[in-house]
């Protein structure tokens, strides 16, 4: 009767000494593992442009379609580039296939994995904030 006690005691000890296991989650972040796909994200080239040419091959295979528009323009050597690129996060089930359809590797999946928002609007990123998170 009295064993279950003291091995039961002698357990929670061995807890309350111990280093904790937990994070101190706004002060510390969680590593994430190098595979890990967050939101999407336009890349940029050495010169500071969009890498996008408009193919819109990314809203063709995205199975949400959480990629909404490209609207396509071109330039004065006749290189294509996005007027508009419009992608809904809320719809996003981050599979990675827009970066696997993207022909010069123009949209990629980055390691943040803090999106909750309280304002649904927030989370559809257009051209203003696509270019200012690369």
């Amino acid at each position: 009767m009295i064993y279950p006690l003291i091995k039961g005691l002698v357990t929670t000890f061995k807890h309350c000494i111990s280093k904790p296991i937990t994070l101190q989650y706004p002060e510390e972040k969680r590593q994430v593992y190098p595979r890990f796909r967050g939101h999407p994200e336009l890349q940029v080239d050495e010169d500071g442009r969009l890498k996008c040419v408009a193919c819109t091959l990314c809203m063709t295979v995205c199975p949400s379609r959480a990629i909404t528009k490209i609207t396509p323009a071109e330039g004065p050597n006749h290189e294509k580039y996005p007027v508009e690129f419009v992608i809904d996060l809320t719809r996003c089930i981050f599979c990675g296939f827009c970066q696997e359809a993207c022909p010069k590797g123009a949209i990629a999946l980055n390691n943040k994995y803090e999106l909750a928002q309280y304002d649904k609007r927030i989370l559809i990123y257009d051209m203003e904030k696509l270019k200012a998170q690369a």
